[in-house]
């Protein structure tokens, strides 16, 4: 049994799930719609495995909780865009530019990382990292923080925005199309497969991430969620 978030966790098992079956197991999937429960169902034994997250957290419920879960492997990633209506690539940005950010604590964290990783600022070390965070911003940019459902809506009044997949998608955005910039498949914040520590290597939870990252998934990730701003990871 695995658990996981609708979109695109159990489209991508009910890839996977065939797969499965040549290998004689039958997958149970098994829907949450929110991000608390698929962990302590986990961890209290209702699940074999879960599917709707990623690596930062994970390890943020692991130390909360002490679940004792661990990853087996990554498979996708919702990757945050750089986005402008303004400049065609981040080496346009000019003294005193705007830049729009998300606010909640991962997202920001993310979505300056993806801008010292391009060159555009550098900030302090650490997880959870603010505007407040920012050690060198060479051409002064100003950054607003917004709740990140916002951020398409403030393109016509910054330079960039940093926006998440979803909410771009949402505004007609496409990632691997309109994105100045964008996470890569080596983002700590690809989607993985969780189990207990104590089965991790165990026939079943090999199974379970090698249908996960099987040329099919693979293949249908790139035909079918490309477009909606998913890549694999894998």
């Amino acid at each position: 049994v695995i658990g996981v978030t609708p979109f695109p966790h159990k489209d991508i098992m009910l890839v996977a799930k065939p797969l499965l079956a040549k290998d004689g197991y039958n997958l149970v999937i098994k829907e949450f719609t929110d991000y608390v429960q698929p962990n302590m169902a986990l961890a209290n034994g209702q699940l074999f495995a879960n599917f709707f997250q990623h690596e930062p957290y994970l390890d943020n419920m692991n130390k909360e909780k002490n679940l004792g879960l661990v990853s087996i492997g990554k498979v996708h990633i919702e990757p945050l865009g750089v986005y402008s209506k303004k400049i065609k690539k981040l080496a346009e940005l000019k003294k005193g530019d705007a830049v729009s950010v998300p606010n909640d604590p991962t997202n920001e964290a993310r979505a300056l990382r993806l801008l010292e990783a391009n060159g555009i600022i550098k900030i302090k070390p650490g997880a959870l990292v603010t505007v407040a965070d920012i050690t060198e911003n060479p051409l002064g940019l100003k950054f607003h923080e917004l709740d990140a459902a916002q951020l398409p809506r403030t393109l016509d009044d910054v330079t960039a925005s940093v926006i998440n997949t979803n909410f771009a998608g949402e505004a007609g955005l496409i990632p691997a199309r309109d994105a100045l910039v964008i996470e890569g498949s080596e983002s700590p914040y690809a989607n993985i497969i969780v189990v207990r520590a104590a089965d991790k290597d165990s026939p079943k939870a090999k199974a379970l991430i090698k249908a996960a990252q099987s040329p099919e998934v693979k293949a249908y990730i790139e035909k079918e969620l490309v477009g909606k701003g998913i890549m694999p990871s894998f």
